[in-house]
């Protein structure tokens, strides 16, 4: 039987992760994104909603739509919050990528797996092998500038996450992405080369 492999994709803020995910997504690989997933938990589970509402008060939610610029501003100034927002959420993102990489594992030998926070919400066991993409950090605050984030959220978010140094120590595979996207897919078929996965 063919082995199953499960890769996440991890980086700090404007490191180029998300583009990295969109290159193994063009080239045909299935590829889950623990944000989305969470969002779409924040967005539908009545449940979580209380609990939201709950510790955040009511604006977290307005129209039953989660109030996404209210809870920003709490949970990335406070780590307090973040972690008490986290506790609600990772159980279930965690129990859905178990679910959807079963479902993928049925048509597929691989699956890439992007989240900013595998070793801050310590999901390193739900991967075979942790990728972690890196940049400088001036390049990482210009990509995000570019973006429309303004210098202090970037710091915010920047702040409730690990420094890439940590992270270096425990990532199987280390790319750095300082150049451009043709760059970056060179690295990302190198990854495949490395793994034995034909595309």
């Amino acid at each position: 039987m063919t082995k199953k492999i499960s890769v996440g994709i991890t980086g700090s803020i404007g490191s180029g992760k998300s583009e990295f995910t969109r290159i193994a997504e063009q080239s045909g690989f299935p590829v889950l994104r623990a944000d989305d997933i969470s969002k779409e938990i924040l967005d539908n589970n009545p449940d979580v909603r209380k609990q939201v509402i709950k510790k955040f008060g009511k604006e977290s939610f307005l129209n039953d739509k989660p109030n996404k610029k209210y809870l920003a501003e709490i949970v990335f100034s406070n780590p307090v919050k973040l972690r008490e927002l986290e506790r609600i959420l990772h159980p279930l993102v965690i129990q859905q990528i178990e679910n959807k990489k079963k479902e993928f594992f049925k048509n597929h030998n691989i699956i890439f797996i992007e989240s900013a926070l595998i070793y801050e919400a310590d999901l390193e066991e739900l991967f075979d092998f942790v990728v972690l993409i890196t940049a400088d950090r001036e390049i990482r605050l210009r990509r995000k500038l570019s973006q429309g984030m303004t210098e202090e959220d970037f710091l915010k978010r920047e702040m409730n996450q690990i420094p890439d140094e940590e992270k270096r120590k425990r990532a199987d595979f280390i790319f750095l992405n300082n150049g451009s996207v043709d760059e970056l897919k060179a690295k990302f078929h190198l990854l495949l080369t490395i793994l034995s996965i034909k595309n």
